[in-house]
């Protein structure tokens, strides 16, 4: 690994009631590389997800995003530093449409003052318009949704809603992008769209991706570091190929399929 650690999770600690979420969760995102977080059901991954991003406040822990100490920083406040996310659940706004749901992810960077803003004229009128262009240029196009920008999300099928969460995202000009089970639900072709996308925005945008995903091919694929979760706990990590051959991973997540490198 070369690159500089972006996002650094320490000794998180998060519990409902008599329920520990997370245990003493800790881990490092370096810069320009995709780190993946997999694990069974239950085993706190969106949980970790949802600390990181300012959902959840840990009992215990620390989060630190390039050097500085964000664990009690407001969730609009991260995404205003550069930390951007999608949702395991599809979250768009589904009356509205594909423009108007990607130009939200852009709200966060606007500096219009509330009055400009309310009025719609002058600094957030520029404002709005040079939005509008960049995401065209930027993200609808690189995305290969122009052919449905003017449609209600409701009205497109599923892998499509997921390229449009995506999208918005993206308009946030996230440094770190944390993917919550991006394929989940696709099928073939629409995973391999997914890879290729994830792929790109790492390659030749150099974001760093933060990503939760059950489709171990895509994992073991794409992926530059695995962190593997059990009950709230750590309980591997290193590159793929160190993950799949890891005992105590084996027996908990992968299976004994991981052995001759078949996804589980």
């Amino acid at each position: 690994m070369t690159g500089e650690v972006l996002l650094q999770v320490d000794d998180l600690h998060l519990s409902f009631g008599g329920i520990k979420a997370l245990a003493g969760v800790s881990l490092a995102a370096r810069e320009g590389e995709i780190t993946a977080v997999i694990g069974p059901n239950g085993a706190g991954k969106t949980s970790l997800f949802n600390a990181i991003s300012g959902f959840y406040r840990p009992q215990q822990g620390r989060v630190r995003f390039e050097g500085r100490d964000i664990t009690h920083e407001r969730a609009h406040r991260r995404a205003a530093l550069g930390l951007a996310r999608t949702f395991q659940n599809v979250a768009l706004f589904r009356g509205m449409t594909v423009l108007d749901n990607i130009k939200l992810g852009g709200h966060s960077r606007l500096a219009a003052n509330p009055l400009s803003a309310m009025w719609y004229v002058g600094p957030a009128r520029r404002e709005e318009m040079a939005l509008r262009r960049e995401i065209e240029r930027e993200v609808i196009d690189f995305l290969e949704i122009d052919h449905v920008r003017h449609q209600p999300v409701a009205a497109l099928p599923y892998g499509l809603q997921k390229r449009v969460e995506l999208a918005r995202a993206l308009a946030m000009q996230p440094k770190v992008l944390m993917l919550d089970e991006p394929v989940a639900g696709m099928n073939r072709e629409e995973t391999e769209d997914m890879a290729r996308f994830i792929l790109d925005i790492q390659e030749e945008r150099g974001v760093t991706v933060l990503l939760i995903e059950h489709d171990m091919g895509l994992v073991m694929d794409i992926s530059n570091h695995v962190v593997v979760l059990n009950f709230g706990e750590v309980i591997g990590e290193g590159t793929p190929a160190e993950v799949r051959a890891q005992p105590e991973v084996v027996r908990a997540y992968l299976g004994d399929t991981a052995a001759v490198g078949v996804a589980a």
